[in-house]
């Protein structure tokens, strides 16, 4: 696996290439491979911090940062993708906990809230949260929503 080089930006800050590349990034994985369709552009991306993982050219993974009180009164961490490309390397592990490190850094000693797919519950208890909803349908995917309690 190549060295992945991190960073964060809040959306006024991403270059054209950069949200070119988060954008087509999601749209490779939540619209076409998960034959979801739905409006990925929700008006909430120009609000949120973007964490992105670089493997030379390739956008290898990224996640969106969401303040308190967008998506939930707690932060959340959303539109997490990683590309096919670097899959099975550990890659998902490290976005999320880059993720969750991000989200104590710029909103303290938060909880965090996410809304998961179903079928990656067990990876995301294996980072700490824990179901805190009824399976749910988003897009006509099973979610839960999931809280990681700071103070555990």
């Amino acid at each position: 696996m190549s060295s992945t080089t991190w960073s964060v930006k809040p959306f006024a800050a991403l270059t054209p290439a950069e949200l070119y590349a988060i954008l087509r990034l999601r749209s490779e994985v939540f619209v076409v491979e998960q034959q979801c369709v739905f409006l990925d552009m929700d008006n909430k991306d120009q609000q949120c911090l973007h964490l992105m993982g670089w493997q030379g050219e390739l956008l290898a993974a990224s996640t969106r940062l969401v303040p308190p009180g967008i998506s939930y009164e707690l932060p959340s961490i959303g539109r997490v993708v990683s590309s096919p490309l670097v899959r099975g390397t550990g890659i998902g592990r490290e976005l999320m906990q880059r993720s969750i490190d991000e989200v104590k850094l710029r909103w303290g000693t938060y909880d965090i809230k996410i809304g998961a797919q179903l079928y990656l519950m067990q990876f995301y208890n294996s980072l700490g949260f824990e179901q805190s909803s009824a399976i749910y349908m988003e897009d006509n995917i099973e979610h839960i929503e999931m809280i990681r309690y700071n103070s555990r």
